[in-house]
C-alpha cells in the first residue's frame, strides 16, 4: 500500500506502518535506532529505519475533522459569493452617447508619416497676437507661440473606416510631447467638428514597450517561481477578467458598488490563494483571515468615508462619471475602490503569517497555541512596520503633483488635509492600513489554533522522544 497523500500533495506515514528499512542514515541518534523522520511523524523508537518524507515542501495536512470544520465555514462562503457572482452578473457596460471629453472620446490608431520644422509665427497666425507681458502663464504661452520653430506632422489614420486619411498637427517648441517620424500615436476623431478638425493626437502608441515590459515580467516570474510563478500569472490573468467583465460592467449598469466589491474581491481572493498556494488547510486560514480583515475594512471605510463627507466627485474623470451615469453611488465607488485596494497587500500578509505559525510548528511540534502565537507576531510586527511605510509611501508617491501644487500656493498642512482630493487618499491609506494591522494578530491567532489543537498525535511525544528517541517503545 502506497503513502497516502494529503491535500498539499505530501506523502504521509501511518502511525501503524513500519517504515521500510534504509541501509544508509543522514543523521544516527544516540538511541538504539536511527530515527530520522523529517516529517515529524510518530514511528517506533527502535529499528534501523526512518520515514523518507523530508518536509521540505508544503506543511502537514490536518486531520479530517479539522479540514471538515473548515470546509463547514468556507463552503457556504465559496457558495455564497458564486451565488453574487450569478445574481450581479452584467450584461454588459450599459451603452451612452459619447460626449467627446476626456476618456470618452472615439479614438484611433494614427502614424507620423513626416515632421517639418516651420516658423511658429507663420502656423500660429491665427491666434490672439500676444500683449507681450509674461507675468501670467497665458501671456508666455502667447509669447512662445510666435517664437521659435514649431514641429508640423503630418499624421497618418492607420485603423477605422477613414484609415489613410492624412491630417496636420502642430507641435508647439516647449510642447512636453514632441513628434517624431514613424512614431506611432493615438488620435482623437469628432465627427460633428469641421472636416479639418475632425482629427488630432492625443496621446502616443506605447503597446510595444508594454508588451515588452510585461513579458519580461512574466519570464522572471516563471524563472523563479516556476510552476508557482505560472499559477500565480494565472490567477493575475483571472483576477483582472473578474475586474473587467464583472466589477466594472455591473457598478456601471447601477448596482451596489459596496457590494460587487466584496463579491468580485472575495472570488479574486479564492481564485488567487488557492490557485497560487494550493488546496491545503493553510491557505484555508489565510483566506479567513483575509476576510475577516476585509470585512473590518469595509465596516471603517463606510463609517469615516460618511462621517467625513467625502462624495467621491473629486476630480474630472469621476465628475465624467457622474455625468455619464449619475445613478452610480460615487462614494459607494470610493469605497469599493478602499476594499480592492487592499486585497493584493492583505494577501501577502496573511499568506506569510499562516506559513510562519506553520513552519515554527514543524520546527518545534511541542510548541502550544500561546508559544506560537507569540513567535509569530513577531514576525508580523516587522511585516507590518515595512508594509505600512510601504502604503503611505506609494499613496504619496502617486499624488505628487497634487502636493507640489499646494506646496506651490504654500497651503497649510491642515488646509491640504482638509481638502477633499487630500482627505479621500488620507481615509484610504488609513483604513486600509487599519485592516492590514488587524490582519496579522487576526490570521496568526487563527493559524496558531489550528495548527496546534489539530496535531493530537504530537502531544504524545516528549521532549527526550524528539531529541534522539531515548525512550523506549512499550510493549
Amino acid at each position: 500500500m502506497g503513502p497516502r497523500r494529503s491535500c498539499d500533495d505530501r506523502s504521509v506515514t501511518h502511525p501503524q506502518q513500519t517504515p521500510e528499512p534504509h541501509g544508509h542514515d543522514h543523521a544516527p541518534g544516540p538511541s538504539t535506532g536511527h530515527g530520522n523522520s523529517h516529517d515529524h511523524a510518530p514511528g517506533p523508537s527502535a529499528g534501523h529505519g526512518h520515514g523518507h518524507s523530508h518536509s521540505h515542501g508544503p506543511a502537514a495536512p490536518v486531520s479530517r475533522h479539522l479540514r471538515k470544520v473548515i470546509a463547514a465555514v468556507l463552503i457556504p462562503f465559496a457558495t455564497a459569493v458564486a451565488v453574487g457572482l450569478v445574481v450581479l452578473w452584467p450584461g454588459g457596460a450599459p451603452a451612452h452617447e459619447r460626449t467627446g471629453v476626456g476618456f470618452d472620446r472615439q479614438t484611433e490608431q494614427g502614424k507620423v508619416v513626416a515632421v517639418q520644422q516651420v516658423d511658429c509665427a507663420s502656423v500660429n497666425a491665427g491666434q490672439v497676437p500676444p500683449t507681450g507681458d509674461t507675468s501670467t502663464p497665458q501671456g508666455r504661452e502667447a509669447v512662445n507661440a510666435q517664437q521659435g520653430d514649431c514641429g508640423k506632422a503630418t499624421i497618418e489614420v492607420t485603423s477605422g473606416p477613414e484609415k489613410g486619411r492624412r491630417f496636420t498637427e502642430i507641435v508647439q517648441p516647449d510642447a512636453p510631447r514632441q513628434l517624431h517620424e514613424g512614431q506611432g500615436v493615438v488620435v482623437a476623431y469628432a465627427p460633428d467638428a469641421p472636416r479639418d478638425l475632425q482629427y488630432s493626437v492625443t496621446d502616443v502608441n506605447r503597446k510595444v514597450p508594454l508588451a515588452v515590459l510585461a513579458g519580461i515580467f512574466a519570464l522572471a516570474v516563471v524563472v523563479v517561481g516556476r510552476m508557482r510563478g505560472v499559477m500565480a500569472l494565472v490567477a493575475l490573468v483571472l483576477s483582472f477578467l473578474i475586474l473587467t467583465f464583472f466589477i466594472l460592467p455591473a457598478i456601471l449598469e447601477g448596482s451596489n458598488p459596496l457590494v460587487v466589491a466584496v463579491v468580485g474581491s472575495s472570488a479574486i481572493m479564492l481564485i488567487a490563494l488557492y490557485m497560487c498556494h494550493g488546496l491545503s488547510a493553510r491557505t484555508s486560514v489565510a483566506v479567513l483571515g483575509t476576510l475577516i480583515s476585509l470585512m473590518l475594512i469595509g465596516l471603517l471605510g463606510s463609517v469615516f468615508i460618511d462621517w467625513a463627507a467625502l462624495s467621491g466627485n473629486t476630480d474630472d474623470n469621476t465628475g465624467l462619471i457622474h455625468g455619464l451615469y449619475p445613478d452610480i453611488d460615487m462614494s459607494g465607488l470610493l469605497l469599493a475602490g478602499v476594499i480592492i485596494g487592499s486585497l493584493g497587500v492583505l494577501d501577502d500578509v496573511t499568506v506569510t503569517q499562516t506559513s510562519a505559525v506553520w513552519e515554527l510548528h514543524q520546527a518545534d511540534p511541542g510548541m502550544g497555541p500561546r508559544g506560537l502565537y507569540r513567535a509569530a507576531i513577531r514576525i508580523g510586527r516587522d511585516h507590518i512596520a515595512s508594509v505600512v511605510n510601504t502604503l503611505v509611501l506609494a499613496y504619496a508617491g502617486a499624488a505628487l503633483p497634487l502636493l507640489l501644487l499646494f506646496s506651490i500656493a504654500q497651503s497649510s498642512m491642515g488646509t491640504v488635509a482638509n481638502s477633499e482630493l487630500v482627505a479621500e487618499e488620507i481615509v484610504r491609506t488609513l483604513v486600509g492600513s487599519i485592516g492590514l494591522v488587524a490582519s496579522v494578530p487576526v490570521t496568526t491567532a487563527l493559524a496558531a489554533l489550528v495548527v496546534s489543537a489539530d496535531r493530537t498525535d504530537t502531544a504524545a511525544r516528549t521532549p527526550a522522544a524528539r531529541r534522539g528517541g531515548r525512550r523506549r517503545r512499550a510493549k
